[in-house]
């Protein structure tokens, strides 16, 4: 298992941060690398890249404006993720961790660094979002 970390300080209210991470189905209109999401049903959701790879994501575990947990799947990659909201002076701690198996040997070669490029852009996305 390949687990990757992000952790950093966003400089808006915890409420607005939660609602834009929650709000999948707007993805499309802020993260520079989703082209559109697909909701399934209350806890599943698919994410396609700007290439149209997609992604699915099953919620497992949610506590409002605290945590929330998924897992995730493609033909590349199974894994899990969590994220933890913290409020600090006004402002939001987001500590996220990712545990992903690859499906194809090949691929333990780069995912790590994949992974933090991925999480870094997301968190580059928000920041820029929350203005």
């Amino acid at each position: 298992m390949i687990t990757s970390y992000m952790k950093d300080i966003i400089d808006s209210d915890i409420h607005k941060v939660w609602e834009t991470i929650l709000a999948v189905d707007k993805y499309s209109a802020w993260r520079s690398d989703v082209s559109k999401t697909e909701i399934i049903d209350d806890h599943k959701f698919i994410e396609y890249n700007n290439e149209g790879y997609a992604t699915t994501f099953t919620t497992t575990f949610i506590e409002p404006y605290k945590r929330w947990e998924f897992d995730m799947e493609n033909s590349n990659i199974k894994g899990h993720w969590t994220g933890i909201f913290t409020c600090v002076d006004k402002k939001t701690q987001i500590d996220f961790t990712e545990d992903v198996i690859c499906k194809k040997w090949f691929m333990k070669l780069f995912v790590k660094s994949y992974l933090k490029k991925q999480q870094t852009q997301f968190v580059l996305d928000l920041k820029r979002i929350l203005k």
